[in-house]
């Protein structure tokens, strides 16, 4: 059975940063691309950065330059470094494995002072 299990969100002032975490099990992780989505509240679920098998990232226009996904096929985990956070990137964040279509439990991050 395939899991994905976040960590890592919580409250943070604007201008600072987390790390989100997301370990997967039941899956050759090395061999599939992952992602990170968010919702905040009244919203749709956008997504936020993908990462290919060759390390090769995707981010959206709105992350840029302030966040960073990465992975570590030995401990099954990708992550996602978030920096200079503002209150518009308050929302649920999602781990998301496409290629079956399973998604994470979601994890809370807010932003605000």
């Amino acid at each position: 059975q395939v899991q994905l299990v976040e960590s890592g969100g919580g409250l943070v002032q604007p201008g600072g940063s987390l790390r989100l975490s997301c370990r997967a099990s039941g899956i050759k992780f090395r061999n599939f691309i992952m992602a990170w989505y968010r919702q905040a509240p009244g919203m749709q679920r956008d997504l936020v950065a993908e990462i290919f098998p060759s390390y090769t990232p995707n981010y959206a226009d709105s992350v840029k330059g302030r966040f960073a996904i990465s992975r570590d096929n030995a401990k099954d985990t990708v992550y996602l470094q978030m920096d200079s956070l503002k209150p518009d990137d308050t929302a649920l964040y999602y781990c998301y494995l496409p290629s079956r279509d399973i998604w994470g439990q979601g994890t809370q991050v807010t932003v605000s002072s």
